[in-house]
């Protein structure tokens, strides 16, 4: 029996297993060696080091393409015995090359160039799992906010009635702010640097002072890594990407905790209707529930990614001098963020799967609330020029429980053009939806 600290590598392990090879330490370990593999492959090709066999380029392309839990065991042992797990990487490369290149393996490089750039390799995966999974979230949601954009909806403002909406005009309010920061997370550069200890590229310049370093650092990390180059950094490079990336997943795990909220909440007033799955239960006592547990586990979920992703945003930036050691321990929990995230995707994709709106309720409720045709009457009247219009209204309806009969008579005995009176008194909170199915065709 498996002892797991965090149930990502638990209870949920098969639904983050996608992420699993990406953010894992066998992960880490991966992109490490992918780029001290790389390094070395480049500095051969720029003649820096001794020309690579086609045989040992071969090899090293293999190892890339198929790194496996046998090579990660390997570099683990030599880990135990060195208690560096970069020099281990190193190590282990050396098995695989001949002599005359293992001092250049890890040439002129700190441990901050490859993990820096090992991580940028994580995050520019991980990034586009993760774009693919909201994607797919946001399709299904336009999708219904076109299905739903003729059916009204009683608002609730401050959790009273308000002018009505339709159900696909909110739907598509949510698409609209998820699709910007999608957009936002996809647009953030990722950044890297190969610049030694410091970033002033003393040893390189020392060890090949005829060498263009700056120039090849640049090319080395976007053509080589397809990541894009910081020219200056101190020893780290300043995770200020990383942020930004983890800013984006924080906002977005708000906007999804913001639409769960709401379709609990559409659950809970009965306007929107849940399948009933054969087999499940909803509660041990209570027989007939049907629970939105769906929307619970992905509030919860996104809760989690962006607790998580903001103190990493807020600390992984911030380092003493040219540099400490803070932000190894906090860039081993990227996969946390991304793990959460996905588990609230997938939650929020099943719950979404299980709803429609309950017509009859919606129409109940807002036969109900007949005093959300107010705003209307008063707004009619300020266009006839009646300045005391809102002060009418107010007094006609503030507290009181009206009938939709009262509002036209008050209509009726109203100082309004017999056009206007005529239009309103043809009004019902289920027509009162001004532009809303317009909104959702014109923008989603």
């Amino acid at each position: 029996m498996k002892k797991n600290l965090s149930p990502l590598d638990g209870r949920y392990a098969a639904k983050v297993s996608a992420i699993s090879p990406i953010f894992s330490e066998f992960g880490l370990m991966r992109y490490r060696t992918i780029v001290e593999s790389r390094w070395l492959q480049f500095l051969s090709k720029k003649g820096i080091a001794p020309a690579l066999s086609a045989e040992t380029i071969e090899k090293l392309t293999k190892l890339e393409a198929h790194f496996s839990e046998e090579h990660y065991l390997q570099i683990k042992e030599i880990e135990a015995k060195t208690n560096h797990d970069v020099k281990a990487v190193e190590y282990f490369l050396q098995s695989i090359v001949s002599a005359e290149h293992h001092s250049w393996i890890h040439f002129a490089c700190t441990s901050e160039d490859i993990n820096n750039t090992a991580y940028g390799l994580m995050l520019k995966d991980g990034r586009a799992h993760i774009l693919g999974e909201m994607k797919r979230l946001i399709e299904d949601l336009s999708t219904k906010a076109k299905d739903w954009k003729a059916e009204p909806l009683l608002s609730l403002t401050h959790g009273q009635s308000a002018t009505p909406t339709t159900l696909g005009k909110e739907v598509a309010v949510f698409v609209h702010r998820l699709k910007s920061t999608h957009r936002f997370i996809e647009q953030v550069p990722v950044t890297a640097k190969i610049n030694g200890a410091t970033g002033t590229f003393s040893a390189h310049v020392v060890a090949v002072p005829n060498a263009d370093w700056a120039a090849l650092s640049q090319q080395f990390i976007t053509t080589e890594l397809g990541l894009v180059h910081n020219p200056l950094t101190a020893q780290i490079e300043p995770h200020d990407h990383a942020a930004r990336i983890l800013y984006g997943l924080s906002e977005f795990s708000t906007i999804m905790v913001d639409l769960c909220r709401d379709m609990w909440g559409y659950i809970s007033r009965g306007v929107m209707g849940q399948k009933a799955v054969a087999g499940e239960v909803g509660s041990s006592t209570m027989p007939h529930k049907v629970n939105p547990i769906d929307f619970e586990n992905a509030e919860g979920n996104c809760k989690l990614a962006r607790g998580i992703a903001l103190t990493l945003a807020t600390e992984l930036p911030a380092s003493r001098f040219q540099r400490d050691l803070t932000d190894s321990t906090l860039q081993r929990n990227f996969g946390l963020v991304f793990g959460h995230m996905i588990l609230a995707l997938k939650a929020l994709e099943k719950g979404l799967s299980k709803i429609s709106p309950n017509t009859e309720k919606l129409i109940i409720e807002l036969q109900n609330a007949p005093e959300v045709l107010t705003e209307a009457v008063q707004t009619v009247l300020r266009a006839e020029g009646a300045a005391d219009a809102y002060e009418q209204l107010k007094q006609f309806s503030r507290g009181k429980a009206l009938t939709l009969s009262e509002i036209r008579a008050f209509i009726d005995q109203s100082s309004l053009s017999d056009a206007a009176k005529t239009r309103l008194n043809g009004l019902t909170p289920s027509t009162y939806i001004g532009l809303a199915e317009h909104l959702v065709t014109d923008h989603i």
